[in-house]
């Protein structure tokens, strides 16, 4: 793409168009998109001293400034290092009435500071080609611009640079590193680029020796993409609901799992303040080898997800856990990808996050109520596997408890915190409702499980008939799961 490229070969298509009336189009689009809901995020990469900020000040320039945000992406904050490296990127996407540029791309990561390993090459592209996916499979218009110059150009840009008075913020050591090893980022740049290079969102080379032209080609081209995306998104929810899915288990879970597991009261009392003590210890181990910890909960309606919580906490310092309730999405959570709301909340490293129902809320609740169309909750099992994988790449542990009750036991719950004056609260009509489509919820569990179970995030399927005994397992559960991971850390 860089190394064969051209400079004599110069792409003029838009040169005799003004700036601002290719900008006042995309204006016009803009307001397209944002009535729509299709979020735009345009990203300009390129080299240092390149003209990345005047091509950004012209593709901004005459768009409401009240839906557009430009989000710089240079070095990472210590805070972003305590996360996986994706995670920076979710706190900045646009939502379905933005559009959002990024002054340098995603992928400047991988171009200007990860270790130029093939390892690290491969982790790092998927990692950020799967989180492009998800967002173009989500409706969003991704657009992509590298700015292209030669050695000499480069340095004379430097040069002047060097007189201006924001020179402290205009110039960075990676200015003259790359200029001083250009031949190495150039092939490094390259190998990047083509790995990253997809269908649905390619990478625009643009000739930058001319800034003005540079600039028109840059508008002119979004123009072209903003244009062609609507019609690829608005084409896509046309066609969401028309598929004839199929799905087989082929060995079911949960009609075989044994619900008649019990502890005696003596026993419970025995090993539950033994495993609770040996619990705060291991998450307190976790903090001092800044090691996150991710649980979710799932389960049956009444099925003890809150006393499960509660006893598993009863000994862990406050200060490094955050309970999360997760109910239906606000109109702000709904105006990002559904994953967004849990991005923001995911813990950084030392820290747990405990989740009562979770981002599996989309195989579940949505897919049977009917809120995510059938093409949105069918593409989630292998983004939500992709989103675990990438916490624990990190570091990050991550488990997820499942808690079963029967039919009849639910009932008798239900019944009895109609009954219970304390209680009354946890009852509600979409309770009994969702009770009725029993039989719909038992197969969207099982797919759930069959779908997600992996070796790196596990299901841990708790009988929960009895309380007691359910509690008690959660807790050898989480101890077990924390003690394998920490067996495995290299020593320090």
């Amino acid at each position: 793409m860089l190394k064969k490229y051209d400079f004599d070969d110069i792409d003029d298509r838009y040169d005799n168009f003004k700036r601002s009336n290719l900008g006042e189009e995309i204006d016009k689009l803009q307001r397209i998109v944002q009535r729509l809901k299709i979020p735009v995020l345009i990203l300009v990469d390129g080299w240092e001293s390149s003209g990345k900020g005047d091509i950004i000040n012209d593709l901004t320039r005459e768009l409401d400034p009240r839906y557009v945000k430009v989000e710089l992406f240079d070095s990472r904050s210590d805070v972003d290092y305590l996360h996986p490296s994706v995670w920076r990127i979710w706190q900045k996407l646009p939502s379905h009435e933005e559009v959002v540029v990024f002054d340098q791309s995603f992928y400047s990561q991988v171009m200007n500071k990860d270790e130029r390993s093939s390892d690290k090459l491969k982790q790092r592209t998927e990692e950020l080609l799967n989180l492009e996916h998800m967002l173009l499979d989500d409706g969003t218009i991704v657009i992509k611009f590298f700015l292209h110059i030669k050695e000499k150009t480069q340095s004379k840009n430097i040069e002047a640079l060097e007189d201006s008075k924001f020179r402290q913020f205009l110039l960075s050591d990676n200015d003259y590193k790359q200029n001083k090893n250009y031949e190495e980022y150039l092939e490094w740049f390259d190998k990047v680029l083509k790995k990253t290079d997809v269908p649905e969102s390619p990478w625009n080379i643009i000739n930058a020796e001319d800034r003005k032209l540079a600039a028109k080609t840059v508008l002119g081209i979004t123009l072209e993409e903003i244009t062609s995306g609507i019609e690829r998104v608005t084409l896509a929810r046309e066609r969401a609901d028309k598929s004839d899915r199929k799905y087989y288990i082929e060995d079911t879970q949960l009609d075989e799992f044994d619900l008649s597991k019990t502890i005696s009261d003596k026993e419970y009392d025995k090993e539950l303040e033994i495993l609770q003590k040996e619990a705060a210890d291991l998450v307190y181990d976790c903090y001092t080898k800044d090691v996150a910890i991710i649980t979710a909960f799932e389960g049956v309606d009444a099925a003890g997800k809150g006393g499960a919580i509660q006893r598993l906490t009863r000994h862990i310092d406050p200060r490094s856990y955050t309970i999360h309730g997760i109910k239906a999405p606000t109109d702000l959570e709904n105006s990002y990808h559904y994953l967004w709301r849990f991005w923001t909340k995911f813990p950084k490293d030392g820290d747990m996050a405990i989740f009562d129902r979770s981002w599996y809320g989309r195989v579940l609740v949505e897919r049977i109520e009917g809120f995510a169309s059938e093409s949105e909750w069918e593409r989630a099992y292998d983004e939500i596997n992709h989103t675990e994988k990438v916490l624990t790449d990190h570091g990050s542990i991550v488990m997820k408890f499942f808690m079963y009750i029967d039919e009849d036991e639910q009932k008798e719950r239900f019944e009895d915190r109609q009954e219970e004056p304390d209680k009354n609260y946890k009852i509600t009509e979409d309770d009994w409702r969702n009770r009725s489509q029993w039989d719909e919820y038992i197969a969207a569990y099982e797919e759930m499980l069959d779908r997600t179970h992996t070796a790196n995030a596990p299901w841990y399927i708790i009988a929960t008939n009895q309380k007691k005994f359910a509690r008690i397992d959660v807790l050898k559960h989480f101890i077990n799961h924390i003690k394998e991971h920490l067996s495995e850390l290299p020593e320090s």
